[in-house]
């Protein structure tokens, strides 16, 4: 049998010094200091793209900087991109419009205080689910559980660890995730049996995180007692949206309806005029820039890193170590994990450790669905606590006026917490049962 080419890389660990020097510059000082705003992220990026870009001498300064820059327009970027520019101008216009207020005084007329965060992470979990962008789910529903927190007393990190799990569990098990599209398309699976695979594994740390939730809050439900001021008509653009995510309609096409008509429903409402809308979509957008600054830098600098062996080392490194089914398993996980850590986007890390994932399970018979869940589910868990990712930046940055760092949220993070902690679990005891 004629070797797989992808089965002799070796790669170089040098080419993962850009990473380093990135973690360097925003770790070192951010705990120096005790303050996590002291290093902007943008510059740590720039200068480790920098780096990147600097290092192997044996090809040209022009053929790198074409390698960064296909890195920073590939697809998933790109597409990402465009996801931050609709779900800022959505979140700023709903929130200008005043649907955010209406919203969170509506949940707190109608849920006792005990359940609201359990009841913000469902309604995540059900939005991001049926549109399969985490990113956008933060983008769009933070704003509302900022509102809580301020009328309730929650902290702020609790609230946006609640938006932040209920986005990743609809990132892991959507239908029309980038995620679930690459893992099944790499192994060459259902997406359908992806998700009950997935569904199976992860459920139960969906209903300990409820608990745990309803638990943390239980003490808060004195607070809500007094009138809250809403109206229905300025809820619709998030009834819209849930209910076009639930059917399933595109990701893009719910964010631009959905900004579409909070902005109706603001010009009948004199809220604003069309003018005043128009200001709040291009705020809403300027909102994302540093967002959409960053995401490009680290497409462009993955991209480097893979050009110069990084990412080659990696999957040699893992590749090397397996013995048997369970180990190779383990491999999967800990490939796409590594994967993920470096290049800070789960779609992009299945991307890349998906073909050395299948020639592994082919080797030790590992089914399809099962090597797809495992790429999707583990390339989640790291993607959702990582504090330099695209989910938890997001949410940090909703409420960057408040001074809230990333660590503020990731202490709250239970369900992509418990999400690992059972995805382990299923490695480890064989579970669940694959019926052909």
């Amino acid at each position: 049998m004629k070797e797989n080419k992808s089965s002799k890389l070796k790669g170089t660990p040098w080419a993962l010094i850009p990473l380093a020097v990135f973690l360097v510059m925003y770790l070192v000082p951010s705990i120096v200091t005790n303050d996590f705003y002291k290093m902007p992220v943008s510059v740590s990026f720039i200068v480790a793209s920098m780096v990147a870009i600097a290092m192997n001498r044996n090809e040209s300064i022009n053929k790198k900087v074409e390698v960064f820059c296909k890195g920073a327009g590939n697809t998933d970027i790109i597409l990402m991109v465009i996801i931050f520019i609709l779900a800022g101008a959505f979140a700023e216009v709903a929130k200008v419009m005043g649907a955010v207020d209406s919203t969170v005084n509506l949940g707190l007329t109608i849920l006792p205080g005990n359940i609201l965060l359990a009841g913000v992470f469902m309604i995540c979990c059900f939005i991001s689910l049926s549109i399969g962008t985490s990113v956008g789910t933060i983008a769009a529903l933070a704003p509302m559980a900022l509102g809580i927190a301020e009328k309730t007393g929650i902290p702020v990190g609790l609230a946006l660890g609640a938006v932040v799990s209920g986005a990743m569990f609809g990132d892991n098990l959507s239908m029309i995730s980038d995620t679930t599209i690459a893992a099944t398309r790499t192994q060459g699976c259902e997406m359908r049996d992806k998700f009950k695979m997935n569904f199976a594994i992860v459920i139960p740390a969906a209903v300990a995180t409820v608990a745990i939730f309803s638990l943390i809050n239980m003490g808060n439900s004195t607070v809500l007692d007094g009138s809250y001021g809403y109206s229905i008509i300025k809820v619709l653009p998030y009834m819209i949206v849930l209910i076009a995510a639930l059917i399933g309609v595109n990701v893009m096409l719910v964010l631009v309806g959905g900004t579409i008509f909070a902005g109706v429903v603001g010009i009948i409402t004199n809220t604003f005029d069309v003018w005043g809308f128009l200001k709040a979509v291009q705020d809403g957008i300027f909102g994302m820039s540093e967002l959409i600054i960053i995401s490009l830098l680290i497409g462009g600098m993955v991209e480097v890193i893979k050009y110069n062996g990084g990412i080659d080392f990696l999957l040699s490194f893992i590749r090397k170590r397996i013995k048997n089914k369970k180990g190779a398993e383990l491999g999967i996980a800990a490939l796409v994990s590594v994967v993920d850590v470096c290049t800070a986007n789960n779609t992009i890390a299945i991307v890349m450790a998906g073909p050395i994932v299948k020639n592994i399970a082919d080797k030790y018979e590992i089914d399809p669905r099962r090597a797809a869940s495992l790429l999707d589910i583990f390339s989640c868990f790291f993607q959702g606590i990582i504090p330099y990712g695209a989910q938890i930046l997001t949410a940090v940055g909703v409420a960057s006026a408040m001074k809230i760092s990333p660590f503020d949220v990731m202490k709250y993070l239970y369900y992509p917490y418990l999400m690992g902690i059972c995805a382990v679990l299923a490695v480890v005891l064989g579970i669940p049962k694959i019926k052909n």
